[in-house]
């Protein structure tokens, strides 16, 4: 694997740790960053937003918690896409993690099945 990978991350998460496992399990190499530390950039969002089919709520961590007091399950629809993403900037707690993002693959969240084609 040639490209840079970077992988934000959160620490106490599950999930995040399973990413992870599942690249050191690979010889994998890739940049991880605490996401609640240093957000993804708006330009990597606007990238992974482009991999994720343009679906602004595939970025956010639905069931997390400042999702929920902020209450966007109700105002995202009427969100623009500036609105949204200037959102996930600011906090990176809203955004799914894991976030991977290389030259040519965006992931959030893990499912073993899609991350394979690393």
């Amino acid at each position: 694997w040639e490209c840079e990978m970077r992988i934000y991350q959160y620490p106490r998460c599950s999930t995040c740790r399973k990413a992870l496992k599942f690249l050191d399990g690979r010889g994998i190499a890739y940049e991880s960053i605490d996401i609640t530390g240093q957000p993804p950039s708006r330009a990597e969002l606007e990238r992974m937003l482009d991999f994720q089919g343009g679906e602004l709520k595939r970025l956010f961590n639905t069931s997390g918690q400042v999702y929920r007091e902020l209450g966007l399950s109700a105002k995202l629809p009427g969100l623009s896409r500036d609105e949204a993403l200037d959102l996930l900037a600011a906090n990176g707690k809203l955004i799914k993690r894991p976030f991977l993002l290389t030259d040519a693959v965006g992931l959030v969240g893990f499912r073993e099945a899609d991350w394979a084609v690393l």
